[in-house]
């Protein structure tokens, strides 16, 4: 994922140094070349030779250090950056990136970068609000630093406060968020339907389907990591929803109808990904179904067409997206829908397809829009989620 890219890790004088020798290893298996550059306090809570043992990289801390191949070592490696991470910065080292001091070679080489940079913040819940830190914090932001919110919770001391370092796995989020994809949906406003509406029988049981909400979910990421503004109206899922994405929580179709019709005239693609119940009890009064018979059965009705509603009242130059699983006829149907929904494009695949379908992980989806049709082959939902993306931005 992050082939061809470098990151600089900046590590200062924190007992949250230890966390990223494991943030530097998850960037190596991710393909990523990775350069650690430390203050000479940091060297007191891990060792330069855990760094270089990982990543095959001199960990950089003396700025007039000989033992390096010929050039000016800090211009070397900012040129070579992507993406600069201060973490942890300690108020030492905030407080002197914010006033251009540049005295040893984390500093010097932080200043020398022109890519992006990013610090996280660790230090005491009463050091980490002096006003003095806080200015400072403000001064790096105004200056296009972006600043990684500390946690709440228990500090190296044993307080419980603000200051403590997010886990790697937050941090790796915040990298990839940041460099791995181009930034060619930025400015546009996607709005993202994932996962399983449930209709109430009674406070017990109720109407779904097999929808586990991964491809819905694989999109809204997709189009995050491409810069876009992404919207993600959610119903049931089994799976995390990435950092990132503002995310709605909807229960029925009615609540997802309300919530996604509210929100779509400010978007500019709208995917509707989620499986929605199809119908709901028609009658329910004090928590007790009426009956249709002597055979318990449960008199329903439909429920909103949300795609339909989006289509008939699709603003100018706006993209609509839908999905359409079926068992058979799968391109015929698929065409009607397309036509009587109103959609720029519809995402088909069968059922009865392997690697298809409801709670797998990979998908063999064909886009069809007026034009024609596109297969594309066996692949991860993330996959499928860029070719899909891709399509709807030449629209």
């Amino acid at each position: 994922m992050l082939s061809g890219k470098t990151v600089v890790l900046g590590v200062t004088g924190s007992i949250a140094a230890y966390k990223i020798a494991t943030l530097a290893r998850m960037l190596k298996k991710l393909h990523c070349n990775v350069h650690v550059l430390m203050s000479e306090n940091a060297t007191n809570f891990i060792n330069p030779i855990t760094f270089e043992s990982l990543l095959g990289n001199k960990c950089l801390i003396d700025t007039f250090d000989r033992n390096f191949q010929y050039s000016v070592e800090h211009v070397a490696i900012a040129k070579q950056a992507d993406l600069v991470l201060v973490a942890p910065a300690s108020a030492n080292v905030i407080g002197k990136i914010a006033n251009g001091i540049a005295d040893d070679m984390l500093t010097t080489t932080v200043m020398a970068c022109p890519c992006k940079k990013m610090i996280s913040p660790a230090m005491n819940h009463n050091m980490y609000h002096n006003p003095i830190v806080q200015d400072n914090i403000e001064k790096l932001r105004r200056f296009g630093y972006e600043i990684i919110t500390p946690d709440r919770g228990m500090l190296a001391n044993g307080d419980i406060g603000d200051g403590r370092m997010p886990d790697e796995d937050v941090l790796l989020e915040h990298i990839i968020r940041e460099i791995a994809y181009e930034k060619d949906l930025a400015g546009k406003k996607i709005l993202v339907t994932a996962g399983a509406t449930r209709e109430a029988i009674d406070p017990v049981r109720f109407i779904t389907n097999h929808s586990s909400g991964k491809m819905g979910i694989a999109i809204a990421k997709a189009a995050m990591l491409r810069g876009a503004q992404v919207t993600l109206i959610k119903a049931h899922t089994e799976i995390e929803v990435p950092m990132f994405i503002h995310t709605v929580e909807v229960t029925s179709a009615e609540d997802m109808f309300r919530a996604v019709t509210e929100r779509a005239p400010d978007m500019d693609i709208i995917i509707k990904a989620a499986a929605v119940a199809d119908y709901t009890p028609e009658t329910v009064a004090d928590n007790k179904i009426k009956k249709a018979d002597g055979n318990m059965s449960i008199p329903l009705k439909r429920t909103k067409d949300i795609l339909k509603y989006l289509g008939e009242h699709k603003k100018e130059g706006q993209i609509l997206c839908g999905f359409s699983m079926e068992t058979e006829n799968m391109l015929e149907n698929s065409k009607k829908k397309l036509i009587s929904k109103h959609c720029d494009m519809i995402c088909a695949n069968s059922l009865k397809t392997a690697g298809a379908g409801f709670g797998v992980d990979t998908n063999i989806i064909t886009m069809i829009t007026e034009n024609g049709a596109e297969e594309l082959a066996l692949m991860t939902k993330e996959q499928a989620a860029h070719q899909i993306l891709n399509k709807l931005k030449t629209m």
